[in-house]
């Protein structure tokens, strides 16, 4: 039904409306925001329970709802009410909803909250429906929706404002309810794998675990400045030297302050762990289970699509030695290249601009980032890295210049990297000390040795494999996201220009 007397009281200005409808509000029931409302059932569960009702058929069943109105038909006779579950539509009419209830229509806009109390029925077209018999306005809202057909299409605004983004593009919606399905995923599987969650500190005195810049804060009470974490690495390798157990792992939020771009985000998810008594093969296969399980859990299948390309999260993984790989895709051999500078100068020769104090391992490691890691589309696992840029990782036997490390490539994104663990407390300690050293000489006067690690080191840490996985990049993968920005809720922005 149509109030005239309330129309021709508000004014044309959208914002505006919606004020002057709440002060009537407040005027004609009081509480606008109540604390409170009992529903007796989501919209899901009763498409489900009411799935064999027939159309044109009514049932005797009275349901309580509640949801956001997306859509009004007839003055409001129609309603679409949304929860986050799906769907029902609403309708009032004066054979079915007393005048009280019909009252308040004219003062309900697209966004509103209410709850609904009426009886099911299904109409001869096939639409489940709720002949009302009493609404409640739960939430007033003082500002339009975006419109729900088209959604919120600038993209700035998309990040910004996401309860928007999600409100009104069921895509964005959908990644989301697949984000938590998939993080949710990595705990069950490894828990069912037989590793215990554990929770390090964020706030740590002394940064370290990878090589990044963090972020600075200072302790008031203890005078001192701390940084945000930037891998949980030391503090995992001090559980698992505690004996608490052969198998421990973390979910772990990561900072680190450095460039923002479509795989970037200065916060970002991890999942990190520790296998007593494994090693680094040991986790390439812990991390083709773990995808496949996850891709199974989101499509059904270890195939799927991403863009324009199928990817398969079907084991076994291609393996292939750095080394090896640079050599297929340039010609250049450098397990036959003896010295650093016999390194820089092939490079250069091969068209390769180098710095000039670059090792053998720098410029390997350079050209493959160059001529190789684009390729990699389907899952593989890169192995045998340079001693020189992996200081917590095992030699491998006879061959003193790599390490028993991969990195899990796919879509040409690294997703994971993973070590047989150096747990030999002398050489870990000459190994940090020239790390340290390289750090100071790039002027990072910040950077301290770690001398608690070593010594929990000392201590003695069992042989053990290490795998950390990109989170963020796996979700993008499997739910089909062009950018780190559209899995996270609430990516880094720069401030808005006023």
């Amino acid at each position: 039904m149509t109030d005239t007397k309330t129309e021709t009281a508000l004014s044309s200005d959208a914002s505006e409306v919606r004020r002057q409808k709440l002060a009537m509000l407040r005027e004609k029931i009081g509480d606008v925001y109540p604390a409170h409302f009992h529903r007796s059932i989501t919209n899901a569960e009763l498409s489900e329970k009411y799935a064999k009702l027939e159309p044109d058929t009514e049932s005797a069943d009275v349901v309580t709802v509640a949801g956001r109105v997306y859509s009004s038909r007839n003055s409001g006779m129609f309603m679409d009410l949304h929860d986050a579950t799906g769907k029902i539509q609403i309708f009032s009419h004066k054979d079915t909803t007393p005048e009280e209830a019909r009252n308040l229509l004219p003062m309900i806009d697209l966004g509103d909250i209410i709850g609904v109390k009426g009886q099911i029925r299904r109409t001869k077209r096939g639409e489940l429906t709720i002949n009302a018999h009493e609404i409640t306005m739960l939430t007033k809202t003082l500002l339009p929706m975006p419109e729900k057909w088209h959604g919120v299409t600038d993209i700035e605004v998309r990040y910004r404002k996401r309860h928007l983004d999600i409100m009104t593009n069921e895509e964005s919606k959908l990644r989301f309810l697949q984000r938590s399905k998939i993080i949710s995923g990595v705990r069950r599987f490894m828990e069912a794998d037989g590793f215990m969650e554990v929770e390090t500190p964020m706030l740590q005195s002394i940064y370290g675990g990878a090589s990044a810049d963090p972020f600075k804060t200072h302790h008031n009470t203890l005078k001192q400045d701390m940084y945000l974490r930037i891998a949980p690495e030391l503090f995992l390798k001090r559980t698992l030297v505690s004996g608490l157990a052969d198998k421990i792992f973390e979910v772990n939020r990561n900072f680190r302050n450095e460039g923002v771009s479509t795989r970037h985000n200065p916060e970002f998810t991890m999942m990190e762990c520790y296998w007593a008594y494994a090693d680094y093969e040991d986790m390439m296969d812990l991390v083709e289970r773990l995808f496949a399980d996850l891709a199974v859990r989101i499509h059904g299948s270890t195939e799927f699509a991403f863009g324009d390309k199928e990817l398969s999260f079907k084991g076994p993984f291609r393996r292939v030695p750095m080394p090896e790989a640079v050599k297929e895709a340039t010609g250049i051999d450098f397990m036959s290249i003896k010295t650093d500078e016999e390194a820089r100068s092939a490079a250069k020769a091969a068209g390769f601009a180098v710095e000039k104090d670059w090792t053998w391992g720098e410029c390997l490691a350079f050209i493959f980032e160059e001529k190789v890691e684009g390729t990699l589309i389907q899952p593989a696992h890169v192995t045998h890295f340079p001693k020189d840029i992996s200081p917590f990782a095992k030699e491998v036997p006879g061959e003193p210049r790599l390490v028993e490390r991969f990195e899990t490539y796919c879509n040409a994104w690294e997703i994971g990297n993973a070590f047989s663990e150096l747990n030999d407390p002398e050489e870990q300690r000459r190994r940090m000390v020239e790390q340290l050293e390289q750090a100071h000489a790039r002027g990072e006067k910040d950077k301290q040795l770690d001398d608690e690690f070593l010594d929990a080191m000392d201590q003695g840490m069992p042989p053990a494999g290490g795998l950390g996985i990109g989170v963020d990049r796996l979700i993008m993968l499997l739910t089909n996201a062009p950018s780190i920005r559209d899995i996270i809720l609430f990516p880094a922005r720069r401030a808005k220009a006023d």
